[in-house]
């Protein structure tokens, strides 16, 4: 190798380095993560390439958030690179006598890696990348789902409890008339006809009408029955509204989730050897 560029990476910005094949410091500055900083980084990165006919080798650790957009920067211009996770950093570094200090840091990485064979990443890599991000966006989700549901749960006790024996909670019908009918009276100012048609324009799925009917029967029994915590105009009936809302959009993100990771896996080998079995 001819040259190795190392960084070590803050809030914003990278304290760089850059060593000669004779492990010798050319180069210390400090680059800002914006357009500028990295405009002057390409053509450093360039010139190197120009010059001796070899891309540097570069490395720098993961710092989660802040090395991302470093990490755009190098797949966007398509140079290879090395990450580094921060225990392999600590143990590799760690056999160099240099005093630590936030500049060192930047040292120690561009020396080690003349001593050390370091995986570089690759498109592969991104992939898991991505997968591995929307998966924990997936579980982030699945959290506040259920968070959602103990919340949409409670307050229906309050305002209308019979509408958890009539629908499936999780359904989106029931999540649909749960917003139309919060409280029994709400039921008892329409009409059969009324409430059938909105049972049938709040499904997705193939309603026959005579058990559009039935449904519109029992939620009108269950709502003279029903004698609830809450009044119609309580607050209490908003919110029900607002919890059954969100549990819908959370649905709907979770599904898009889904998809997303289908999308990306597809690229791998391994995902049609695993739908396979």
């Amino acid at each position: 190798m001819k040259h190795v560029i190392a960084f070590d990476i803050s809030m914003g910005k990278s304290y760089m380095v850059v060593y000669n094949a004779l492990k010798k410091c050319q180069l210390e500055k400090e680059i800002a993560h914006n357009r500028p900083g990295f405009m002057d980084l390409k053509k450093l990165i360039d010139d190197l390439i120009e010059g001796y006919d070899e891309q540097p080798h570069i490395v720098f650790e993961s710092t989660g958030v802040y090395s991302r957009t470093l990490e755009r920067f190098m797949q966007e211009n398509n140079y290879s690179y090395c990450l580094l996770n921060p225990l392999e950093a600590k143990l590799q570094c760690d056999s160099l006598r240099i005093h630590k200090t936030d500049r060192s840091d930047a040292h120690r990485l561009a020396l080690t890696h003349f001593t050390h064979e370091r995986r570089i990443e690759t498109d592969s890599n991104d992939v898991y990348r991505q997968l591995k991000r929307l998966s924990r966006h997936y579980s982030e989700l699945d959290d506040e789902l259920s968070v959602t549901r103990s919340r949409l749960h409670k307050v229906v006790q309050e305002t209308f409890p019979e509408l958890e024996n009539i629908f499936t909670t999780k359904s989106e019908l029931f999540l649909n008339v749960v917003q139309l009918y919060p409280h029994p009276d709400l039921v008892l100012n329409h009409s059969k006809t009324i409430i059938k048609n909105r049972i049938l324009a709040n499904t997705n799925k193939r309603m026959a009408v005579n058990k559009a009917e039935e449904k519109a029967v029992e939620l009108i029994e269950a709502a003279k029955q029903s004698y609830p915590a809450a009044s119609s105009t309580d607050v209490v009936c908003d919110q029900v509204r607002v919890y059954a809302k969100r549990f819908q959009e959370l649905l709907l993100q979770k599904e898009q989730c889904i998809s997303k990771m289908e999308s990306i896996a597809e690229r791998l080998e391994e995902y049609s050897i695993i739908r396979s079995i």
